[in-house]
């Protein structure tokens, strides 16, 4: 059975940055993000799921969802929301399921990528927990840089997720990432060493 890693952080705290330089290093990265684009592609199980609950017209004409009225559904309805984060979550547990047993056969130590680690229960899947971990200005800085937003926006998509600060005493492993990148990248490296020797 591998060692696996979970981990985890928050919008704009540097995430894609660590898993990227983890496959860099020829390690297995499962990122949960990718495999729901994947279920809620044509024929996936999330989309069949969505089309069975909500009928044909969340579908566009090029077969894909129409993920603005797909939302606006979903948000604006309180029984939805609960089916939606219900049904979803369970599909898509599932699937992680899948996939962390499959690679637990052929891999030594490996790494799943979940935003919502904490949040959604899923730390005791994992042998470790690493949170990639920002000060909070810097984050709200990164945010509004990154995907080109006012600070009133930044906040209110920073307000929807759990602050940092409450991750960092649930985690078993903190990544500070408010320096440079190469100190990131150091972190790293001296994590996966010990990681090696465990």
């Amino acid at each position: 059975m591998g060692k696996i890693i979970g981990i985890t952080g928050g919008i704009a705290s540097g995430k894609s940055t660590v898993t990227n330089f983890l496959r860099q290093k020829g390690f297995q990265v499962v990122d949960a993000d990718a495999l729901v684009h994947q279920l809620q592609k044509p024929g996936g199980r999330l989309f069949k799921a969505l089309v069975q609950h909500f009928g044909q017209e969340i579908i566009l004409e090029n077969g894909a969802l129409n993920r603005p009225l797909l939302a606006s559904l979903i948000f604006s309805n309180t029984e939805e929301r609960e089916w939606s984060k219900q049904i979803q979550g369970e599909i898509i547990r599932e699937e992680l399921a899948r996939l962390r047993d499959q690679l637990a056969q052929t891999e030594e130590i490996f790494f799943m990528d979940i935003p919502l680690l904490f949040e959604q229960d899923y730390a005791s899947w994992f042998d470790e927990t690493w949170l990639v971990y920002v000060e909070p200005d810097v984050q709200m800085e990164r945010l509004m840089k990154r995907d080109q937003l006012s600070k009133d926006l930044a906040i209110s998509r920073l307000s929807a997720q759990w602050l940092l600060e409450e991750k960092k005493g649930l985690a078993s492993q903190v990544i500070d990432n408010n320096g440079s990148q190469d100190q990131l990248l150091a972190q790293l490296n001296s994590l996966l060493e010990r990681s090696d020797q465990d």
